[in-house]
């Protein structure tokens, strides 16, 4: 077996770790749900979720890894013999989300590449998305230059491959928002009493109650705590898996904190960029774009720029490009760091794995053309039908993850007590100001509204 290894310091950790959290669920989902959700009373929500149900989950997860020194797969059973279990469900998370994950990453790409070369105008026109990804060859192509990508940072390790790039990208990446946020916000109409880019932001950060009822509210919360999962990769093996490379000398609480600021400053950041630029092009009917913001609605909004809308085209899909590697880096070494606990080499996982992941890919990519089928799951949109690549996302993000996380807080809340991680979290001296929030929110709170979430995503209600 391999030597496990290590990130050189805290600040490997938070930028890797950060960059699995910064993924395509920062920058396409979050925009769309506060817009559909009240702007400003999601917001609000988000951020109060994330400093008590999102921190609860993450601390947990990072400190399982650092205490157990092992991957996702293995790490459950160490922590307690016949939990193993859990560590399996893990697995599969990013197992199902990987080649999924891939085919969008290769849009992405693609989109990227064609803004880079001056064709944005082409990007804007009616049916390009479509026509695109119900082609044969050029999305397979696509997919597999992005599973590519991924595969070569694995292959080249942890410090080499994983902090090496999150070292570059994440400063690029977070430079890259700030710059489109502040240039969003200087957009307008072009027409005096024209809508204007701040306008578009008080819609997006200040609440909206008007004809709020109980109801609404409940399903914000709803919404903004599905959200926490994609926004800061809990419940999907990373964080345990990157934990188990975090040195015992460093401190983890502080580390933790910085992730989940630094993730809810992005999440936010992305609403600034995507909401004011749809609110001015658009209107306010445009904020209903829903999935389909990133690859149809933005850009129509870049077309409309004139020549700047292929520059600033041109760095949004490069921005979206690094955060969506940053997160495909971080499932795929889940994965693969499960099959080097169990004795196989790292370049050989990597292989595997990226064999697998291109099979199962491809048959996503298919799932357009090919293995077309029409149907219906509990979340699909009114007139939309699911595709392969629906199933995957929800069979993953709406059923198994929210079970992987009940699984969770049972086991450390209820089976090996809450101490286990405060201790581990506390090894080298460190104030855990947030200790009993924790002890309460791992033994009722987050396993009751987990449950909750978790019958949302069936159907239930």
């Amino acid at each position: 077996m391999e030597k496990r290894s290590s990130f050189s310091g805290s600040l490997g950790f938070v930028l890797a770790a950060a960059g699995s959290a910064v993924g395509l669920g920062n920058i396409w989902r979050f925009p769309y749900l506060a817009a559909k959700d009240g702007g400003g009373l999601f917001l609000v929500i988000y951020i109060i979720l994330a400093l008590t149900f999102g921190f609860t989950l993450l601390m947990t997860e990072v400190s399982i890894g650092r205490k157990t020194r092992q991957s996702c797969l293995t790490a459950y059973g160490r922590m307690k013999k016949g939990w193993g279990w859990l560590g399996g469900l893990a697995s599969v998370v990013p197992f199902i989300i990987m080649p999924y994950y891939c085919v969008i990453g290769g849009w992405v790409l693609k989109y990227a590449l064609v803004f880079i070369t001056g064709q944005g105008g082409a990007a804007a026109g009616d049916g390009f998305f479509t026509k695109f990804i119900t082609g044969y060859a050029e999305p397979i192509v696509y997919n597999l230059v992005f599973l590519l990508m991924t595969a070569v940072v694995i292959f080249r390790g942890v410090n080499k491959g994983i902090e090496a790039l999150s070292k570059v990208l994440m400063p690029i990446l977070f430079v890259l928002i700030i710059g489109i946020a502040v240039y969003s916000l200087t957009l307008s109409e072009g027409k005096e009493g024209g809508r204007t880019g701040l306008q578009g932001l008080a819609i997006y950060v200040i609440p909206n109650f008007e004809g709020v009822g109980v109801r609404d509210v409940l399903m914000t919360i709803m919404d903004a705590m599905g959200q926490l999962f994609y926004s800061i990769s809990v419940a999907m093996g990373i964080m345990v898996t990157y934990g188990s490379y975090f040195k015992d000398k460093d401190n983890l609480i502080r580390s933790v904190n910085q992730i989940e600021i630094f993730d809810t400053v992005v999440a936010f950041l992305a609403g600034v960029m995507i909401i004011p630029a749809v609110y001015v092009f658009l209107g306010p009917e445009g904020m209903d774009a829903g999935p389909g913001l990133m690859f149809v609605a933005m850009p129509k909004i870049f077309a409309q720029m004139g020549v700047a809308g292929n520059i600033f085209g041109a760095v949004f899909f490069l921005m979206v490009l690094f955060a969506a590697l940053t997160s495909c880096i971080s499932i795929m070494e889940a994965i693969c760091s499960g099959m080097i606990d169990k004795g196989m080499s790292r370049h050989k996982a990597t292989v595997v794995e990226g064999v697998i992941a291109l099979v199962m890919s491809t048959v996503v990519c298919l799932g357009y053309n090919l293995f077309y089928f029409e149907a219906v799951l509990p979340n699909t949109p009114p007139g939309k039908n699911a595709q392969i690549l629906d199933i995957m996302d929800y069979v993953s993000n709406n059923v198994l993850m929210p079970v992987l996380a009940i699984g969770t807080c049972i086991l450390i809340g209820w089976i090996v007590k809450p101490k286990t991680i405060i201790e581990e979290a506390t090894k080298n001296g460190e104030r855990f100001g947030r200790r009993h929030l924790y002890t309460v929110m791992i033994k009722f709170v987050a396993p009751v509204m987990l449950f909750i979430l978790l019958l949302g995503s069936l159907g239930v209600y």
